[in-house]
């Protein structure tokens, strides 16, 4: 009986089995694709990179000495100065030009002063002698101490005084030294240290202020780093930390040490209009590199990147496998055996390209980059 109903429904119930295995196998879950990327040891550095500028370690910025007609200045940048070379000379006047009149006011107020000196110098004389007889009376036992407290105070009364008088007496003078009639006096502007001229900021000639920049002068030779840090990676950072610097027209990096910190920092607002507080961090380079140095000049514009923390074999996963936990801590999903597993780890020093595992993953294990949100625990997945 039961053979002919097989055989009687043999071709319906291959049919059905046929479906319920089409039905099976479009509705078994597939294993999701995912980008992944291997856990790896090799070197990791973390560091702050910023722009810089170079410039001379030693270079002076010359003003005019006084105000005046400046002569036109010769020189030009890539020029070799000595050590008192003439620079240019200028043509200066008297402020206020001294009449017949005002040399005789003068002269009487001078008198007047060197009197007041005389004056105050027989005064200072008498007060001290009084000072001295009071000194040994109240040793003695025989004077008041307010009483010489007051002769004290006479002596210093005197002393002031005649540091007045002899100070106005010394203006006095001053005044009087000045050529009559307003006279020209040449001024000459020489180099205050050998070197090369950087720039010539003020070139042609014409009447300038006292303090006015003329010329740059330095050693293009011995070139240091100005990096402009924000204030708040500029405390990350220490002398002897190192430094690479890139983006400076060479095919190599070059390196160096930073020489200092400023310990102050600079109100400054960005191209974007932000306010910050910006610091200076001083780099020195490498001796080995003179050759590489000398095609630098003063202000120059580079990449510096200064790294506070380095490791040559440090345990590294790739910064797209990381992501915060429901607790805030650092989770990655390891695929293995076709099969994701979201797993805790400890990270340690972060750059934009690794992170350091402290703990928690082994070298060589695969892990999910970019994990997407549907990406779960347990849930099959498999390398793209």
């Amino acid at each position: 009986m039961m053979k002919q109903m097989l055989t009687r429904w043999r071709w319906p119930l291959a049919v059905a089995i046929l479906l319920l295995a089409v039905l099976a196998f479009a509705f078994w879950p597939s294993p999701q694709l995912v980008d992944t990327a291997k856990v790896t040891r090799g070197a990791m550095a973390v560091g702050v990179t910023d722009d810089g500028v170079t410039r001379a370690e030693e270079h002076y910025v010359v003003a005019a000495p006084v105000s005046g007609y400046l002569s036109r200045i010769e020189l030009e940048a890539g020029d070799r100065v000595a050590e008192g070379a003439l620079i240019a000379r200028m043509t200066g006047r008297p402020a206020s030009p001294l009449d017949p009149r005002s040399r005789k006011e003068l002269k009487a107020s001078l008198a007047a002063a060197l009197a007041a000196t005389r004056g105050a110098e027989a005064s200072l004389a008498q007060a001290r002698s009084d000072l001295t007889r009071a000194e040994a009376l109240a040793v003695r036992g025989f004077l008041p101490k307010a009483q010489l407290e007051t002769a004290r105070t006479r002596v210093s009364t005197g002393e002031s005084g005649l540091a007045q008088s002899r100070s106005e007496a010394a203006r006095l003078r001053a005044a009087l030294s000045q050529p009559p009639g307003g006279a020209d006096t040449g001024v000459p502007v020489r180099a205050p240290a050998p070197g090369m001229v950087l720039s010539v900021i003020t070139e042609s000639e014409g009447v300038i202020a006292e303090g006015t920049p003329l010329i740059t002068i330095g050693d293009p030779r011995k070139i240091e780093l100005v990096v402009d840090l924000l204030s708040r990676e500029a405390v990350r950072v220490k002398a002897g930390d190192r430094v690479e610097v890139t983006q400076w027209g060479g095919t190599q990096p070059l390196t160096g040490r930073v020489a200092r910190v400023e310990p102050f920092g600079r109100f400054k607002v960005s191209a974007l209009g932000i306010e910050e507080q910006r610091v200076n961090v001083i780099v020195r380079f490498d001796d080995l590199l003179t050759h590489e140095v000398a095609r630098l000049g003063h202000g120059y514009q580079v990449d510096a990147r200064i790294i506070r923390w380095s490791r040559p074999d440090a345990l590294r996963v790739p910064i797209g496998a990381l992501f915060r936990g429901a607790d805030g801590g650092w989770r990655v999903f390891v695929i293995a055996r076709g099969n994701a597993e979201e797993r805790i780890i400890e990270v340690g020093q972060m750059n934009e390209l690794f992170g350091e595992v402290v703990r928690g993953l082994l070298e060589g294990e695969i892990v999910a980059i970019n994990p997407p949100g549907s990406l779960s625990h347990g849930a099959s997945a498999r390398s793209r």
